[in-house]
């Protein structure tokens, strides 16, 4: 199922744009999604907190109060990685647009043919999120592990210890290096190896300040001094490759 929220503080652009969406799952037989309206960021807020999030968002960016923008870096705040498209009479914020790591930026009044172009981007870039996983060896057998989950791994000892958003999963004693044990991890342009053992994902962090990498649930994690920089750098990175992807 896939959850979608809509929010523009005009009734009439914000039934207009649901009605599209609702068209365009008519004309993907193969999608099964689910559209809620919110007249309000705050309103959004509050129900993606009570429910965990949506997988996508299609956001006005001029509203009162709240404004796309601002619900946009609220939600990367809860943590929520659904991706957001905007929506807007303005080129003005296209650079803000950066910041919460938004799919796309489109122009009112949107056009179909192009409004179903980039929902079709979306789906695909979540259907491939969805759908990547490792298996991890662990005492209590293999334990298959989404590679949106996880928010970073180090060494405990003898083990992988992986952090993930619901959970914290050790492996069995590993035999060969941190690297190479993280190998299915690093062949994922989400993960960077930072020091000798520690494996971040990007997706999962919301700055670095010094040696601060401060994850989109509100916790940070301390990176090793010598790696700092250039993790801060290949994060940056990233996300601006991320966004023109």
């Amino acid at each position: 199922m896939l959850h979608i929220a809509v929010c523009d503080d005009e009734e009439k652009q914000r039934n207009k744009i649901a009605a599209l969406i609702n068209t365009y799952l008519q004309s993907r037989p193969s999608l099964n999604g689910q559209v809620e309206i919110f007249s309000s960021g705050n309103a959004l807020l509050a129900r993606a907190e009570d429910t965990g999030g949506f997988d996508l968002y299609v956001l006005d960016i001029l509203m009162p109060q709240l404004s796309g923008i601002d619900t946009g870096r609220c939600l990367r705040t809860l943590g929520t990685e659904g991706e957001i498209i905007y929506l807007t009479n303005s080129n003005d914020f296209a650079a803000d647009s950066y910041d919460v790591r938004a799919f796309f930026y489109l122009l009112k009044p949107v056009e179909q043919g192009k409004f179903f172009q980039v929902l079709d981007g979306a789906v695909e870039k979540l259907n491939q999120r969805r759908s990547s996983a490792i298996v991890v060896s662990t005492s209590d057998g293999p334990r298959r592990i989404l590679l949106e989950h996880i928010q970073y791994v180090e060494r405990v000892g003898r083990c992988m210890r992986y952090y993930c958003t619901d959970d914290i999963i050790d492996s069995q004693s590993i035999r060969v290096s941190f690297r190479e044990a993280a190998a299915p991890l690093l062949a994922d342009r989400r993960f960077c190896l930072c020091g000798a053992s520690f494996v971040l994902n990007f997706q999962h962090v919301a700055g670095v300040n010094g040696q601060m990498a401060l994850l989109n649930n509100g916790r940070t994690v301390v990176l090793p001094r010598a790696a700092a920089t250039e993790f801060k750098k290949a994060w940056g990175c990233y996300w601006l490759e991320e966004r023109s992807l």
